[in-house]
């Protein structure tokens, strides 16, 4: 069975000391984010996901959620509900909500490291919380003043949960194709009626109700996307004095049947006339939504980095034990019947390719909530302006490379396992199974990199790109004379420039085809990606000369960063190639072609 330790050591190095989280807390007001503070919170989120969560994980995946077709209730398995009433009980579902509504107004760079360790032990479960964050933050920017009272408190307080509920049968990415109608009724509600599909959390046992968030169209929408409007339909009527009323006309019609996260209920969800009432302006949905939408794009970023993380540690511990053939340059435990296969250097390979993805994933993805953090806090218009910029630019590359590597990650540390990783009995298996499905959910790798280079580079004219080029250059551009950071240096800054370059080539030939621009999509978020991991590995391998840590965790850092920009890095040659090589090669064979010959 696999299990999980928080990698607090690595995680107080990102905040502290890459990223400098206490004094730029206490720069945009959050006097009371020090550090003792924030320790005793990654002390007591790692207990609870070490001692709570990770001995339920295997649980969930055998036990699954059932579904009583009869009433449409839906059973966690045993020890979630009990679980998230700890959670609830902690005072976790309110830690980064504004004081306002009710929460402890942490920054947000304070939940991501308590995400990444529920995630790393027991992903399932912590789907279902999930979605709520995203619900306060679309409920309390876009909700009437009744609504915002009403449902942020419960929301916060962990007794209610929300859910997102956009994909239908027919209808994925392009929501313009959506059915699902409200119909307005005389006492200012409306009836909801249609099917939604991979709703997380859309029905459980947990909490008293579930506040569902739908999109849907009204009798006089427009066609297309700008004619979707945005509801809030609660599991149990909710008046607008807060009172509880009946079950609402809506229930779960069936539970998907999964590849992995099996202790996650993926709900069927069938909408009959339900009451709901509109939040925000007619036909305006999708920005109110997006809201939603973009917070749980991160929040799957950090999936990623949770299973890859735990699946490392394991990895790891099994390559120091497991015994098997001599190195080839002479026994390196001469004593023993043969050598631990870490001394083999594919296998070390692999293990410092799980190092490399999850350490510098880490600082990518903790960067980005600090991005937020500076975006809503920061202490002039211009401060606020370059976050903004870079949070929007850096949501696409975290949600996908982060669940892209994990799919990496989770392979080869399987691939250490051998023909054990294989089976049920040393966990792998399952961080591998559940893995994959964060590339799919809140938009697939090839939407995020649709919405990188479509809208974040061309529409709104790369203004994350250049921030996130200023601050390579300004790193590649400081005062030299030490051999190992110039090197890091040169090689930043000439990423830098065949980075803009690239970006500008896609813009001209797009202008002559519009299909040149989805066609380097996926490489360019991947080229992206790699560049963002080795200007945070750069960063590292100087950072750790500067702060008191263990010799052997500098050293460590030195050796994983040079790996990277070695061993890891040159994909974005075969990506920049891919890109230069244009949408020919794509387009030409006729959709009927391709099974010529079958």
């Amino acid at each position: 069975m696999s299990r999980y330790d928080a990698p607090l050591a690595d995680m107080r190095f990102v905040l502290f000391d890459l990223l400098q989280a206490e004094r730029e807390f206490a720069r945009l007001g959050h006097a009371d984010a020090t550090r003792d503070v924030i320790d005793a919170v990654l002390e007591e989120g790692a207990r609870f996901a070490t001692q709570v969560l990770a001995p339920l994980n295997r649980v969930g995946d055998e036990t699954g959620c059932t579904l009583d077709v009869a009433t449409g209730d839906v059973r966690t398995p045993p020890g979630f509900k009990e679980a998230y009433a700890q959670y609830v009980d902690g005072g976790w579902t309110g830690l980064v909500t504004a004081t306002e509504h009710g929460g402890q107004g942490l920054p947000h760079l304070v939940g991501f490291p308590i995400k990444e360790m529920v995630d790393a032990a027991n992903l399932a479960w912590g789907n279902f919380p999930l979605l709520s964050n995203g619900a306060v933050e679309a409920l309390s920017v876009y909700g009437t003043e009744w609504q915002r009272e009403v449902f942020l408190k419960p929301l916060v307080e962990g007794r209610w949960t929300g859910t997102m509920c956009l994909t239908e049968p027919h209808c994925g990415s392009d929501l313009g194709l959506l059915r699902t109608r409200a119909e307005p009724r005389d006492d200012g509600t409306y009836a909801i009626s249609g099917t939604k599909i991979f709703i997380t959390a859309g029905e459980h046992d947990m909490t008293d109700n579930i506040v569902h968030l739908v999109l849907a169209k009204l009798p006089d929408a427009p066609a297309g996307s700008r004619g979707i409007s945005l509801f809030v339909a609660p599991k149990f009527r909710v008046a607008r004095d807060g009172s509880i009323g009946e079950r609402n006309t809506l229930r779960c019609g069936s539970l998907e049947h999964k590849m992995g996260i099996h202790g996650s209920a993926t709900c069927v969800m069938n909408f009959d006339g339900a009451e709901g009432y509109l939040v925000g302006e007619p036909h305006k949905g999708l920005m109110a939504m997006f809201v939603m939408m973009n917070t749980a794009r991160l929040a799957v970023g950090l999936q990623g980095l949770g299973l890859s993380d735990r699946a490392f540690q394991n990895a790891l511990v099994y390559s120091k034990e497991r015994l098997q053939m001599r190195s080839a340059t002479g026994a390196k435990f001469p004593d023993k019947p043969a050598d631990p296969i870490i001394v083999h250097p594919d296998v070390r390979r692999m293990l410092l390719t799980c190092k490399a993805l999850v350490e510098g994933g880490r600082a990518l993805a903790y960067d980005a909530a600090l991005q937020y953090d500076r975006f809503t806090h920061g202490t002039d218009e211009a401060e606020r302006a370059e976050a903004e910029a870079l949070v929007g630019f850096l949501t696409p590359i975290v949600k996908a490379c982060l669940t892209e590597w994990s799919i990496e990650v989770t392979y080869d540390a399987l691939q250490c396992f051998g023909g054990h990783g294989y089976i049920h009995e040393h966990g792998m298996e399952q961080l591998a199974r559940d893995a994959r499905i964060t590339t799919l959910y809140e938009g697939t790798t090839g939407i995020q990199a649709l919405d990188l280079l479509g809208r974040k580079v061309m529409q709104l004219k790369g203004a994350g790109l250049k921030a996130m080029l200023a601050r390579i250059r300004a790193f590649a551009d400081a005062a030299g004379g030490d051999a190992e950071l110039d090197g890091y240096r040169t090689a930043l800054a000439d990423l830098a420039t065949q980075w803009q370059a690239l970006s500008v080539e896609i813009a001209q030939r797009s202008g002559e085809d519009a299909d040149e621009l989805g066609a380097a999509s996926y490489d360019y978020l991947m080229f992206s990606g790699y560049v963002c991991l080795a200007y945070w590995w750069a960063r590292s391998v100087e950072a750790v000369r500067g702060v008191s840590v263990p010799p052997a965790f500098a050293d460590a850092k030195r050796a994983t960063g040079r790996f990277y920009f070695e061993r890891i890095l040159p994909r974005t040659l075969a990506h920049a190639a891919a890109i230069r090589s244009g949408a020919t090669s794509l387009m030409t064979l006729d959709a009927e072609a391709f099974d010529a010959g079958r």
